[in-house]
């Protein structure tokens, strides 16, 4: 790959055009990785700036937290994918589209303290996500948890086996209550499957605990409106509703988190309840660098695009997936626009390198148009919702077609074989209750020891 080199000005020294692609996530890498596949190396250099040298399929993660698929597996390293890219570790900061350069925060401009790293490009492809969105609630900040990432999602499995630990060793009641009491807040894709992932878990888990019960384990649902998982429609979220108080879950809908001091969970409808486990799921916005670009935005703060994935009034600016507000050509509704979903993603994905080629070679561009397909969820293990050209499925059927979806939009042979492999492993073999908590802080037992070596009279 070739290195690259800091402008002087607005220019640079290669006359082969640049296609510089912020964000390494659905829409970046599957981007990068079809222009990869259609553009020699003569005709375009592409360059991806992502802070993560991995891309997260992230309908895998609830799996992952629960055990039943390694971390590993569901992250696609980036390098040996886009072999044919040049991949820069860091996070831009701002874009001057008016001089086309970008800055770049990098691990090595950080050390050297040389400032960022500025990257002019010719074509510029806006694909940076989003970020978990958070309100100004008290506590949230320093009791939640998050569950966007891989790091998240291992980091919560770690934490509700630990309170499990916790539960079962203390004589505290009231010690033991908080630990056995878990809040999931939101009931979008992400909180529902999280919940019902872990619930599974941690009630598998306590069969290997003598004093803790799955009755004893108090698993609470919180959503603002009236209903769960909307994308599966209402009848399918009615049902997800029933299955998942079947199982004992505290499901309440039309309710709001105001407070988690102290580790007290204070709902509007006067509950308050002590819970060391506090999981925030309640939606994403857009990357705050899109703020930072000087591109026209939309009323949610997405960039505003044409059919084509062309941001309006530019030339060469594309955008697609989270950050980009799309027309939705297939809905009766002219000022409708396209949902923020992985579906949309993967396929505005293909549109725009596709464009972006024909930019390139002067030919004419296609607009993006797709009729939504349906959506799958899961509840849990051999348990889900479905509704798919408007049928509908539950139980088994519906958990088996949300397993074999996702699979299907695994990137790579390599990463679809592992996790294939390890689904037939579980299911001959009982579930993991290892909880490697200490990976988190990995240097500590060494620091302690360090540190009592330096000073014996230390804690």
């Amino acid at each position: 790959m070739a290195a690259l080199k800091e402008p002087s000005g607005a220019g640079r020294e290669s006359e082969i055009p640049r296609v510089l692609v912020v964000g390494g996530g659905y829409v970046g890498m599957y981007t990068a990785l079809r222009l990869q596949r259609k553009l020699g190396r003569d005709e375009a250099e592409i360059v991806v700036v992502e802070p993560q040298p991995y891309m997260t399929y992230q309908p895998f993660l609830p799996e992952a937290a629960a055990g039943s698929i390694s971390p590993r597996h569901v992250v696609v390293p980036l390098r040996r994918v886009l072999d044919r890219c040049t991949l820069v570790i860091g996070e831009a900061r701002r874009i001057d589209h008016t001089r086309r350069i970008a800055a770049v925060a990098t691990l090595a401009t950080e050390e050297e303290g040389s400032g960022e790293l500025l990257l002019p490009y010719d074509h510029l492809v806006i694909a940076p996500g989003s970020v978990s969105r958070t309100l100004p609630i008290p506590g949230l900040a320093e009791h939640g948890i998050g569950f966007k990432t891989v790091e998240e999602a291992i980091g919560l499995r770690n934490h509700v086996l630990e309170q499990l630990d916790i539960a079962s060793s203390t004589r505290d009641v009231e010690v033991r209550d908080a630990a056995l009491t878990f809040v999931v807040v939101g009931g979008g894709y992400a909180g529902v499957e999280a919940l019902a992932e872990l619930e599974d878990m941690a009630r598998h888990a306590v069969r290997y605990y003598h004093n803790v019960e799955a009755d004893d384990l108090k698993w609470i649902l919180v959503e603002a409106t009236g209903r769960i998982l909307p994308e599966v429609g209402e009848e399918m979220g009615t049902y997800a509703v029933r299955e998942l108080r079947g199982r004992n879950i505290d499901v309440r809908l039309n309710t709001r988190l105001e407070s988690c001091e102290k580790r007290v969970v204070a709902l509007d409808d006067g509950s308050r309840l002590p819970a060391r486990t506090i999981v925030w799921t309640a939606g994403v916005k857009p990357h705050p660098v899109l703020s930072r670009t000087g591109l026209p935005l939309g009323d949610r703060g997405r960039v505003r695009c044409a059919a084509t994935l062309r941001v309006d009034g530019t030339d060469n600016v594309w955008a697609a997936g989270d950050a980009a507000a799309v027309p939705d050509l297939a809905s009766d509704d002219p000022e409708a626009l396209c949902a923020p979903n992985a579906q949309h993603a993967l396929r505005q994905a293909r549109v725009l390198a596709d464009n972006i080629v024909a930019s390139l070679r002067g030919g004419p561009l296609s607009d993006y148009r797709h009729a939504y397909a349906g959506s799958v969820a899961s509840l849990g293990l051999h348990k889900g919702v479905a509704q798919v050209y408007g049928r509908r499925l539950t139980g088994y059927p519906a958990w088996f077609m949300h397993r074999a979806y996702h699979l299907s939009r695994m990137p790579t042979f390599n990463r679809k074989a592992r996790i294939l492999a390890e689904w037939t492993l579980s299911g001959l073999f009982k579930r993991e209750i290892i909880s490697l908590g200490s990976l988190e802080n990995p240097r500590a037992e060494f620091e302690l020891a360090a540190g009592a070596g330096r000073k014996p009279d230390a804690p």
